[in-house]
């Protein structure tokens, strides 16, 4: 593997870090900017706006300049972001500060696997991009609750100065090692990229996502009531638990973008069930300590099993122009958090039990086999009209061996 993905992952690392820190430092800056915690979470959405209208928009607007560009200036807008965020003076300038910052994320995350992947193998695709998530898993393991410490020792303005630090490193990084293109800069234009989201595969991919990143978020959005009101963990706990599905992630990232570099479509297909699974036993699991600690352990990998094979996935049924449709399934990944939290949230305010986010996880999990199971049927249907129309070609272009072939 290239060390260029060194570079990828770092920055990865990064947004990582900045994307899910801020649910550790609510409380923090709700105290010092005098406002409740309600209002503090706005700034988790509005992050998660940023990914959603920047991915697109950024992916769009940036298609005919070099990649290796683009990389480097959106991790400049990711630095940019989190310094303002450091110096923002009030609850308005933080928000319009934390949705700068999550603009760069899923055009990053986009192009960055269509850089990752042009550099190594066919064979090696999927493992290529699963490297450069690596940064995204590690940083909750290492990253979130470093940078967390941080703005509890040293207040959260802290934090984002040290996040942007770590976007300076990348940018270093990406200048270093990500190789100068000795092809002319993709000319597919606009028109071009916004052509690939007309294709049904494309937006099946996407669906896939959607249900299946829903399905992780619906339950890890409410992990803490069920650790310490199912599993009967100390609140103290938590932080090391989540790390334990940091560990996961790490681990179904990886594996998942080995796998998939042999079967695409049976990895994707494995993770949904595994995580179909994890789900429907969650409630059993959450019984005991040592059961629930391995629990998240599972959530992480078996979700994550599934990340590599869905952002390749997305790109190849895009293949004239994947950046945008790559961007586009970042964006998804957000969607996928909004979404499966409210669901999950609903399951958890009807009164169905402390466990209950992770059951209608299992079925929106169920849901993305269907979507998956509809996008691998349409592909079989085109493969196969593909078949027919090129044996029609062949007998119209009068060849007779092969069109006398054809008609027996």
């Amino acid at each position: 593997m290239p060390l260029a993905l060194l570079a990828l992952a770092v920055g990865a690392f990064g947004i990582g870090t900045t994307e899910f820190v801020m649910m550790g430092l609510l409380p923090d800056v709700a105290d010092d900017l005098n406002i409740s915690i309600p209002s503090a979470g706005h700034l988790v959405s509005a992050y998660a706006l940023g990914v959603v209208i920047g991915a697109p928009l950024l992916a769009a607007a940036t298609a005919r300049m070099s990649r290796r560009t683009v990389l480097i200036a959106l991790m400049a807008l990711f630095v940019a972001g989190n310094a303002l965020s450091a110096f923002a003076p009030g609850e308005v300038s933080l928000l319009v500060a934390r949705f700068v910052s999550g603009l760069p994320h899923g055009a990053f995350f986009g192009v960055g696997a269509v850089v990752a992947t042009g550099m190594v193998a066919p064979e090696r695709k999927a493992r290529s991009v699963s490297l450069m998530f690596l940064g995204l898993t590690v940083a909750n393991i290492v990253g979130v609750p470093a940078a967390t410490a941080m703005g509890q020792q040293l207040g959260w303005r802290a934090t984002f100065l040290g996040v942007s630090a770590i976007g300076v490193v990348a940018i270093a990084a990406l200048v270093a090692l990500i190789p100068r293109e000795k092809a002319p800069a993709p000319t597919t234009g606009l028109r071009g990229e916004l052509a690939a989201l007309r294709s049904v595969p494309v937006w099946l991919a996407l669906g896939t996502t959607v249900a299946g990143f829903g399905a992780l978020f619906a339950a890890y959005s409410y992990i803490t009531p069920m650790l310490t009101d199912a599993a009967g963990f100390a609140e103290a706990s938590v932080t090391l638990l989540l790390a334990l599905f940091g560990v996961g992630a790490t681990a179904g990232n990886l594996l998942g973008g080995r796998l998939a570099d042999h079967s695409l479509r049976g990895t994707l297909f494995g993770g949904l069930v595994s995580l179909v699974l994890v789900l429907a036993l969650f409630p059993l699991l959450m019984r005991t300590e040592v059961t629930a600690a391995v629990a998240v352990a599972l959530l992480g990998m078996a979700a994550f099993i599934t990340g590599s094979p869905l952002q390749l996935m997305v790109m190849e049924k895009a293949a004239a122009a994947p950046s945008l449709a790559s961007s586009a399934n970042q964006a998804a990944f957000n969607l996928a958090n909004a979404g499966g939290a409210w669901i999950g949230g609903l399951a958890l305010a009807a009164g169905f039990g402390v466990t209950s986010p992770a059951t209608a996880g299992a079925g929106l999990a169920v849901l993305g086999l269907a979507v998956a199971g509809a996008a691998w049927a349409v592909d079989r249907r085109r493969g196969a009209y593909a078949a027919v129309s090129g044996r029609e070609r062949v007998v119209a272009g009068h060849v007779p061996e092969e069109a006398e072939a054809v008609r027996r």
